[in-house]
This record gives C-alpha cells, sequence and structure tokens, in this order.
C-alpha cells in the first residue's frame, strides 16, 4: 500500500483505528472518517512520523450530506483511492418485541446503509485507481453475528446479515471494473466499544458470549491482519467473500 490512498470509516476507535494505523505505517495516506472528531485527532497524532498520512475527517457515515462533504476532501488531495475500509457500526441490545424503533432504524442507518452509502461516494475513485492488475478494494466490517445471531442482538444481527449480502452482491456488480468487494466477520472484539458495553451491562443488557475455542476474544489487530491480507496482492482473486474472525466461535457448538 506504500503510496497509496485509502479511506476508513469508524476511524477513531478500536477495529478503524488500528487499521488507520497499520496502513500509514506502511507508507499509505489514509483519509480517516468518523463523527468523533476528538479521536480522530489522537489517531493522526499518532500516526505523525510515520512513512505515511493520515487525515482526520468528522463524517457521519449514514448521511450522505456529511459523505458528500467529506468526499470532497478527499477528492481535493487524490483522484484515485486504492481501497475503501468500512468499519464504522453500532451496537444497540435489546430482544426484539422490546427494542425501540429508534435504536433498530439506527443499526440499519449504520451498519448497513452507512455502509452502502460511502461505497458510492467512494466507488468514483476506486474505479479511476481500479485496473486488472491492480484491483482497487472494499473491504466491509461485518459481523460473525451474521453467521451465529444471539438473543438480545437480534436486529444488530440482520443488520450485519443484510451487510454480507451488499458485499456478494456488489463484488459481482463491480468484478468487470477490477473492484474486488470482501467482508471480514469478526466474533467479540476487545474495542472501546465492547468495553463501554460490557462496563455498562446493568443498563445496556449486553453480555459477553464467551470466549473462543481458542480461549480468549479477539484483538483489533487480528482484524486489522486479516484486512491487511485483503487489501494486498495474495487476495487478488477473491472477491465477495466473508471471512470469519472468530476463533472458532461459529464452526460448531462445544458439547463441554
Amino acid at each position: 500500500m506504500t503510496s497509496k490512498h485509502a479511506v476508513v470509516t469508524g476511524a477513531a476507535s478500536g477495529i478503524g483505528a488500528d487499521c488507520s494505523r497499520d496502513l500509514v505505517g506502511r507508507g499509505c495516506t489514509v483519509f480517516g472518517l468518523d463523527m468523533d472528531a476528538g479521536r480522530l485527532e489522537q489517531v493522526a497524532a499518532h500516526a505523525k512520523g510515520g512513512p505515511g498520512k493520515f487525515i482526520p475527517i468528522p463524517c457521519d457515515t449514514a448521511s450522505s450530506a456529511s459523505l458528500a462533504q467529506a468526499f470532497e476532501r478527499v477528492r481535493g488531495a487524490t483522484a484515485t483511492l486504492d481501497a475503501l475500509v468500512c468499519s464504522a457500526g453500532v451496537f444497540r441490545t435489546g430482544a426484539l418485541m422490546d427494542l425501540s424503533e429508534a435504536d433498530y432504524d439506527a443499526l440499519f442507518d449504520i451498519n448497513t446503509k452507512g455502509c452502502w452509502l460511502t461505497a458510492k461516494a467512494a466507488y468514483p475513485l476506486l474505479r479511476q485507481a481500479a485496473s486488472p492488475d491492480a484491483p482497487a478494494r472494499v473491504v466491509f466490517v461485518a459481523s460473525a453475528a451474521a453467521l451465529r445471531p444471539k438473543t438480545g442482538g437480534g436486529a444488530y444481527a440482520a443488520s450485519k446479515v443484510a451487510l454480507t449480502y451488499l458485499t456478494r452482491v456488489l463484488a459481482v456488480e463491480l468484478a468487470s471494473e477490477a473492484i474486488l468487494v470482501n467482508a471480514v466477520a469478526p466474533a467479540t472484539v476487545d474495542t472501546p466499544l465492547v468495553q463501554k458495553l460490557v462496563a455498562d451491562a446493568a443498563t445496556s443488557g449486553y453480555r459477553v458470549s464467551g470466549v473462543s475455542p481458542l480461549g480468549r476474544v479477539a484483538r483489533p489487530s487480528d482484524v486489522t491482519a486479516v484486512i491487511r491480507f485483503l487489501l494486498g496482492d495474495d487476495s487478488r482473486y477473491m472477491t465477495g467473500t466473508i471471512l470469519p474472525i472468530d476463533g472458532g466461535s461459529v464452526a460448531a457448538v462445544s458439547s463441554k
């Protein structure tokens, strides 16, 4: 990714921040989109002195107007975009019959529609960068919940299932334009979002499903490593793929 350009959403914390730092460390110019301007600046400060560059852009990815403004700034800096990583997401808990309409809408607006809107905004720049020998890349961050939902998180799981189907169809629709579209599906990841949900479990209703068969939950770097693979040359014949990063959590139910 040296001297290349990428947009990462949800770049202020968790997987998005870790992925951004990794790309900057490999010489990439990263446009980091997130609603949390303060944390974006922290990521930018951490990235200073690296071989690449991090450009923070406050943005609400569920808003086409906000994305239009963000990508106007991106187009002011580059005419092409080699990669898009959509990591912005939210989590809401609650039994389906108890979940509020506002929470349901937030899940789909950010987790599903936000990825679609961001891909649409990035598409002209991705198309300019793409060639059969050097495809452009799109990676969506879905969830293992799309593969194995749990009670109390049904709407979240549904929003991520929808994202996996968008991934598969978009991959076929953009294949002739040398744009590869894949998704990662992490199980529980030790991020600030999850840490806050656990800390507020009494009110949030969140509960960790348990450690994976490998004996731990994922770290952001576990997810970043797979995203790095999907952005690299070794995955040039992969598109429309959903890759679980779950330590075996959805492989089978343990009888122990």
